[in-house]
């Protein structure tokens, strides 16, 4: 027997199957809000870490150059601070007095490096965390409006029909 096409299909079946496809097309968008959300955090953490490698690449050119350098003055400084300071004594107190001066030099590096290490941030996904708490907040507040929306259709399913 041929269905009446102006006869309107009974409603809970017609309610649940919306309920089954929001459920699913909710888990789907979620599944896809999660991978790209680690792909964000992916593409963020390469970025940090190529300009990172970058910086520690030239970073060590230049401090080959410098320790070529350092070696040179250096040695100036050891010769031209016992021809000022002690004419005539042993040349040797130069190189002692300039290698003073450096390791006082050294101790004030050290101490600033500790207080930029101190205060650098680690390589955190701050732009993938940020989108991901935003995601959450939008499904938990999705998630709360379905909630109501399911329990009316199961509290009340007779309103539901027409």
């Amino acid at each position: 027997m041929a269905a009446d096409p102006g006869q309107v299909p009974p409603a809970p079946d017609t309610n649940e199957a919306a309920i089954a496809q929001a459920i699913q097309s909710v888990t789907a968008s979620t599944q896809a809000l999660v991978k790209d959300q680690v792909e964000l955090a992916k593409l963020e953490m390469q970025a940090k870490a190529m300009v990172f490698g970058r910086g520690a690449a030239v970073a060590a050119a230049a401090g080959l150059f410098v320790l070529g350098a350092l070696f040179l003055i250096t040695e100036g400084l050891a010769w031209l601070a016992w021809y000022v300071l002690f004419p005539n004594d042993e040349f040797f107190l130069g190189f002692f007095f300039v290698a003073l001066v450096f390791l006082l030099v050294a101790g004030l590096a050290g101490f600033f490096a500790y207080k930029a290490f101190k205060k650098a941030q680690s390589p955190v996904p701050d732009q993938a965390l940020a989108a991901a708490r935003a995601t959450q907040a939008t499904i938990q507040d999705e998630t709360a409006l379905m909630k109501e929306q399911v329990r009316d259709v199961v509290v009340h399913p007779e309103d539901q029909r027409s």
